[in-house]
């Protein structure tokens, strides 16, 4: 790991260190930034999403860290004695730190599954809807008229195909979440 406070970020960041940071940064499991300004905190998240193309998460517990939260590619904000603003600004919330694990390796693995399987759905969905359009051309003549009103084509998506990305998202876990947090390794193979 990494440790960087507010004056060294300040040397690095006046001196155009900004590459040697970036080495020194790929050969760290994590890099934390203590004592430093807001500005400092999201400059180094800008940092390292444009020149690594990583992605990136910050996690904050105060206005000091809004900055740094919206920056990140994904932020969660806890809530606490600082107030309610990196909450406000961030994609996730949680009340305790402790929280984190929870958060990233079961609700974490559970979305990209869900997400996973959401996504063949709607392929699924659309792939059939557009074959029944495509095979009425030849009964027509390809006339150019369409086969449903409008109308229907607007409740067919809305309401006909609502009910499973519902059910898979509020039910669907392929995997217990004593299971996620006793064997953290299956996080991966979401990505």
């Amino acid at each position: 790991g990494l440790v960087l406070d507010g004056r060294t970020l300040s040397i690095i960041f006046q001196g155009g260190l900004e590459e040697k940071l970036l080495e020194l940064a790929q050969h760290c499991r994590s890099v934390l930034c203590c004592r430093s300004t807001p500005l400092q905190k999201s400059m180094v998240v800008k940092l390292v999403r444009r020149q690594l193309r990583a992605m990136t998460l910050s996690i904050g517990d105060g206005a000091n860290d809004v900055s740094m939260i919206q920056a990140a590619d994904v932020g969660i904000g806890i809530s606490g004695q600082e107030g309610m603003q990196a909450v406000m600004a961030s994609d996730f919330a949680i009340s305790r730190f402790k929280h984190l694990k929870k958060l990233l390796l079961v609700h974490g693995h559970w979305c990209y599954a869900r997400l996973a399987k959401m996504v063949i759905y709607f392929f699924y969905k659309n792939v059939c809807y557009v074959n029944l359009l495509f095979w009425y051309q030849f009964f027509c003549g390809f006339s150019g008229s369409t086969m449903l009103d409008y109308w229907q084509m607007i409740f067919f998506n809305l309401f006909f195909t609502s009910v499973p990305p519902l059910l898979f998202g509020a039910l669907d876990k392929d995997v217990s979440a004593e299971t996620l947090l006793r064997l953290p390794e299956l996080y991966k193979n979401g990505q």
